[in-house]
């Protein structure tokens, strides 16, 4: 049967973080530099990280908040191989950039939100993190993106009750397993040394799109068919969710 790792968010505080650290020194110890896999349910709201580790797909993704001129790069170098990917935008950006948004619908990527401005959930108070998302959507609906569904919290931050209030909203929280922490610019060659060596099946890929980010497009040189060379089949999020049943272990 298809399935993925999966932790369940509990309201008890001192079990959360005995049951997370059981659960990163499994996994450290199972499966090199990967985080543990979440994903919501009908029961407890969670967040995916990874998909079914028994088949050769994986999800490519990019987060942008700010700039033009890489975006356009990234999506040159995903046409020139034919790669679908899912872009995570904020509400602020896409307002900004509409012309950008079309392209990477016509490119047949698929679209997320990182709420409407960049700026971490924990941060703030509950009531203003609801107010960024409903308004973010609003944004996208204007924009012509009525569905849009997949949201990746700003720097990948939340909590229970972030988790709790985006299944309400009817939100499907998107985080990852491999980081090759490419706004940083550590060099293209750590960067495609990163994915290539760590990445294995049902893997999420966090990358950047913004402008920050001045050597992704050139790692993707490599990493594109690369990750092809080996196997792999790249494919969106809803297509990762879609080929999976989860099998949820509550951690009391």
């Amino acid at each position: 049967m298809d399935h993925f790792y999966a932790i369940q968010l509990k309201r008890r505080k001192n079990w959360i973080i005995i049951a997370i650290a059981f659960f990163a020194a499994l996994l450290l110890w199972t499966q090199k530099d990967t985080f543990f896999s979440v994903f919501s349910n009908e029961q407890q709201p969670v967040a995916l990280s990874k998909g079914n580790v028994d088949e050769p797909n994986i999800a490519l993704t990019f987060n942008i908040s700010w700039g033009e001129e890489k975006a356009l790069d990234i999506l040159d170098q995903l046409e020139k191989e034919q790669v679908q990917a899912t872009f995570f935008v904020s509400g602020e950006w896409a307002e900004r950039h509409p012309e950008i948004l079309t392209k990477i619908s016509e490119g047949q990527h698929e679209l997320g939100m990182l709420g409407y401005r960049y700026k971490s959930y924990l941060d703030q108070e509950i009531g203003q993190v609801r107010k960024d998302l409903v308004y973010a959507r609003e944004i996208f609906k204007k924009l012509g993106y009525e569905d849009v569904n997949l949201l990746r919290t700003p720097s990948g931050h939340f909590n229970e009750e972030i988790i709790e209030l985006a299944k309400e909203l009817n939100f499907d929280v998107i985080h990852w397993n491999i980081n090759p922490n490419d706004w940083d610019n550590p060099g293209t060659t750590k960067i495609i040394d990163t994915v290539m060596k760590d990445t294995t099946n049902g893997d999420i890929i966090l990358m950047h799109a913004s402008d920050a980010a001045k050597q992704t497009a050139d790692a993707l040189k490599t990493i594109l068919p690369g990750l092809k060379n080996k196997g792999f089949q790249l494919v969106s999020i809803s297509e990762l969710m879609n080929q999976v049943q989860a099998e949820t272990e509550i951690v009391e």
